[in-house]
C-alpha cells in the first residue's frame, strides 16, 4: 500500500510514521529531541521507520514555530540549535521525495478535521494548550497557513489589553493565563502548593481542582475565561463552528472544560458565536502525525494533477 512519512517535531520528541490514504499507519517510531544534532537524530529516525518499507511518496511535516514557508526555515523557541534552519530542504535533501512542511499545531487542526473530532466542520479551529498554547484553522478542508505560515498562533491573541505581559513581547495574551506553566506560576503566586514531593505543575494542580482545592479551582476558572474571549473572537473573525482542544493541559477535563462552557457562555453574544461547538481532541498526540500526513497527502496529489 502507498505511504506517505509524516514527521512530528517538538522541543521534547520526534515522532515520525508512514500513513496510508486512509490514514491507516504502517510503522512509527518516537524518541526525545536532542539539545543539539537534532537533524542527525530526525535522520535516524527516519531511517528506521521507512527500513524495509515500500518507499514513501512525499513527506509531511509539523514543527514547532516560529517558521518561515516561503523559505522552508523554522526557529523553534524550545530547540536553540535551530533559528532560520532549513528543515524543508534538509529533509529534501535526504529523502530525495517531495517534502511540504507547516506548524506543528496547524498540523494537530489538520489532523482532528481528517480522522477526530474536527470531522465534518466547516470551519475548525485547533487549539493545543500545553507548555504554550498554539492553534491552527481548517476553511473547508484547508489547513489557513497565512503570508508565512504562522496563521493560527491564537495563543497570542490578546485577551486583556491591560493584563500581564507575556513572554513574546506582547501583553495580556491567552498563554499566559491559560498555558500549563503560567496556570501553575498564577497559583503559586496565590497560595497553592503542590503536594508533598510532587511537581508544581498543571497536571498536578488540575488534581487538586479536581478534588476541590479553592486556589487550583480558581486557576483554571482564570485560564478557561482567557481561553473562552480567544475562542469567542477566533469565532467572530473567522466564522469558526467547531473547536478541538488538544494538547495536556487538555487532559485536566471538566476541570477545564465545564468552566470553559460557563465562561464562553457568558462572554459569546452573536448567534453564531455562541453556536461554535467545542470538543477534546480523540487523536491525542497522534494528531499532529495525522495532520502532517494530510499535508503530505494533498501536495502529492496536487503535484500529480499539475
Amino acid at each position: 500500500m502507498s505511504s506517505v512519512l509524516a514527521i512530528d517535531i517538538g522541543g521534547t520528541k520526534l515522532a515520525a510514521a508512514l500513513v496510508g490514504e486512509d490514514g491507516s499507519v504502517s510503522g512509527s517510531a518516537i524518541r526525545p529531541t536532542p539539545r543539539t544534532d537534532v537533524m542527525a537524530a530526525l535522520a535516524s529516525l527516519m531511517d528506521e521507520v521507512c527500513a524495509g518499507g515500500e518507499r514513501p511518496q512525499a513527506v509531511g511535516i509539523g514543527c514547532a514555530g516560529p517558521l518561515n514557508l516561503a523559505a522552508g526555515t523554522v526557529s523553534p523557541v524550545n530547540m536553540p540549535s535551530w533559528r532560520d534552519f532549513p528543515l524543508r530542504d534538509e529533509v529534501r535533501e535526504l529523502t530525495g521525495l517531495p517534502t511540504v512542511l507547516a506548524g506543528d499545531a496547524q498540523c494537530f487542526a489538520l489532523g482532528e478535521h481528517w480522522l477526530g473530532s474536527g470531522r465534518g466542520s466547516s470551519a475548525l479551529l485547533g487549539i493545543v494548550v500545553s507548555t504554550g498554547i498554539g492553534g491552527g484553522l481548517v476553511i473547508d478542508g484547508v489547513p489557513l497557513l497565512g503570508p508565512t505560515g504562522n496563521a493560527g498562533h491564537v495563543g497570542h491573541m490578546t485577551v486583556d489589553p491591560y493584563g500581564e505581559r507575556c513572554e513574546c513581547g506582547g501583553r495580556g495574551c491567552v498563554e499566559r493565563y491559560a498555558s500549563g506553566p503560567n496556570l501553575a506560576r498564577w497559583a503559586l503566586d496565590n497560595g497553592w502548593k503542590a503536594p508533598e514531593g510532587e511537581p508544581a505543575d498543571a497536571r498536578n494542580l488540575a488534581r487538586d481542582a479536581a478534588d476541590g482545592e479553592p486556589v487550583a479551582v480558581a486557576a483554571y476558572e482564570r485560564a478557561a475565561r482567557a481561553l473562552a474571549g480567544m475562542i469567542a473572537s477566533a469565532a467572530a473573525a473567522a466564522e469558526v463552528t467547531r473547536v478541538v482542544i488538544g494538547g495536556g493541559v487538555s487532559g485536566a477535563g471538566p476541570v477545564l472544560f465545564e468552566p470553559l462552557e460557563r465562561a464562553l457562555d457568558d462572554v459569546a453574544g452573536l448567534a453564531f458565536v455562541r453556536s461554535v461547538d467545542v470538543q477534546p481532541t480523540v487523536l491525542g498526540v497522534r494528531a499532529g502525525l495525522a495532520g502532517a500526513a494530510k499535508l503530505a497527502w494533498d501536495y502529492s496529489d496536487s503535484a500529480a494533477a499539475a
